[in-house]
């Protein structure tokens, strides 16, 4: 073990069981870290003392920001909303192109300047105009227990919950979890078993045990996005595989976003993702049959913004994170045609546009 466990870091865990070698196995996600007196598991923020299993990094931030709901990204999920966004660190994938890398790869516990109780989290959202608060930069489920305790908070104060994650997690976290999200964007990071084993140190089936558990047996409000990697997840018959398993097995109203990648962290050598790629990402999406589909990390207007799925009209039109335009009904209809259009909405006076604004909770 690098780093051990301080006292005020001994929040008590859930999700564990001791084997019949004295080893603890945690039980939270597929990686079953199986653990000794004083190590950490793979994720680094869950770790054994004595006979029981701890949680690091309870009440502990990297950072809290008020962004646009858009950032997220969730852009059928109250469009134009303020949502406050908050990570810790660690992570329980090993992904070689994290863009967040810093924070979620961290093993030093000083990224950790900002402490927070749940209640002071949800206050502080609710002083912010903040719709909704984002579990985000590093993955939640690793931190289930205090993002569930911080939905409790939020949810009594109004305040919806949204999980961004790469919905690495057994079944019956899953549902604890999920239990308290309102919405979810989910990476959806490829398609094909190798690319997750390669360049991400996991499986891609549990990924899709999360999605369809979400789509076909919760109310969460689903969003995905894909980065799209040069040379690793970009073939069109992978995208065409990926978009038609979503619209049977999710359903067509799902946004799927796809976003372009940068040289980061394990994955400098690899080029930009070009702006052909994605265009031509989406078209195949929409050829497909899904309704919403949209383009990330890169500047197209079309590709930002909502369209009617049944007369085409476009209904939000944005330019960036900054919406121009919002036809959606209070009540989610097109004004055109009065198809539905799937997801949550709210008529607001003004967006609060492509702004981050930091915060300090208390």
């Amino acid at each position: 073990m690098d780093e051990a466990i301080s006292l005020e870091e001994r929040y008590p865990a859930q999700y564990w069981h001791v084997l019949a070698d004295g080893r603890i196995q945690c039980d939270l996600c597929p990686r079953d870290c199986k653990l000794r007196e004083g190590q950490r598991g793979a994720c680094f923020v869950r770790g054994r003392i004595g006979d029981a299993m701890v949680l690091t990094t309870y009440g502990r931030s990297s950072g809290f920001c008020v962004d646009p709901v858009e950032k997220k990204p969730l852009y059928n999920f109250y469009p134009g909303s303020r949502i406050l966004s908050f990570g810790t660190a660690g992570c329980n994938l090993a992904c070689k192109f994290c863009q967040n890398w810093d924070i979620s790869k961290s093993r030093h516990f000083d990224k950790l300047a900002d402490q927070a109780s749940p209640e002071a989290i949800a206050r502080t959202a609710e002083n912010m105009g903040c719709k909704s608060v984002a579990f985000t930069y590093n993955d939640p489920v690793i931190f289930a227990e205090y993002a569930m305790d911080v939905a409790d908070a939020c949810h009594a104060r109004g305040i919806k919950t949204v999980a961004v994650t790469a919905g690495y997690i057994h079944d019956a976290p899953r549902r604890d979890f999920f239990a308290k999200m309102d919405a979810a964007n989910v990476d959806l990071k490829g398609f094909t078993d190798e690319f997750y084993v390669k360049l991400c140190g996991g499986h891609l089936q549990p990924v899709l045990d999360t999605l369809t558990y979400l789509c076909q047996e919760t109310q969460v409000w689903v969003e995905l996005t894909t980065l799209l990697i040069p040379g690793e997840n970009d073939s069109e018959a992978e995208i065409a595989a990926m978009s038609a398993w979503i619209g049977q097995e999710l359903g067509r109203d799902v946004p799927l976003h796809f976003t372009a990648f940068h040289p980061d962290y394990k994955m400098s050598n690899i080029a930009a993702t070009p702006p052909a790629t994605l265009l031509r990402a989406r078209e195949i999406a929409l050829a497909a049959g899904l309704n919403y589909v949209y383009i990330g990390n890169m500047h197209d207007k079309a590709g930002d913004s909502t369209y009617c799925p049944a007369c085409k009209q476009s209904l939000i039109v944005r330019d960036w994170y900054e919406i121009e335009q919002n036809r959606v009904t209070p009540d989610g209809h097109c004004p055109d045609c009065h198809a539905k259009i799937a997801g949550h909405f709210e008529r607001y006076t003004s967006a609060f546009g492509r702004r981050r604004i930091a915060v300090m909770p208390s």
